[in-house]
């Protein structure tokens, strides 16, 4: 069905099992998926009370689990982001052309009503398919 897939994964709470279930469902033979987590920026403010050491450990870690992941789907490719998760996915598939968008969501709460998960900003601008797991 879909030739070049992203999906968007959250490194802390690995439930990404079904995402990569429905991934490997949708996906031509021969399909690239790529799988992507974002990592928000830091302030400034926040950024200057934390040692540069600890921060590239933490980026370090985080490649890693995302590369073990991604190793889930053979021939997957594992790619790190930075910025707003729903914006830098968004044009990640744009800039890519990305078919099909793969995503997670969490049982919508309260601060959904105002502020929107991830998933649902991903759906209204994506420039592509997008299937939510959840």
């Amino acid at each position: 069905m879909y030739k070049n897939i992203l999906v968007p994964i959250m490194l802390d709470d690995g439930g990404h099992e079904v995402s990569f279930k429905l991934t490997r469902t949708l996906a031509d033979e021969g399909a690239k998926i790529t799988v992507v987590h974002v990592v928000e920026d830091i302030p400034d403010f926040v950024t200057a009370e934390i040692r540069q050491d600890v921060l590239d450990k933490s980026y370090e870690t985080a490649k890693e689990k995302l590369r073990n992941a991604a190793a889930e789907i053979p021939g997957a490719s594992a790619v790190l982001l930075h910025g707003h998760p729903a914006r830098t996915i968004d044009n990640y598939a744009k800039e890519h052309d990305i078919d099909c968008i793969v995503i997670a969501s969490h049982k919508l709460g309260f601060t959904d009503i105002f502020i929107g998960s991830t998933a649902s900003r991903v759906v209204r601008h994506a420039p592509c398919s997008v299937h939510v797991i959840r």
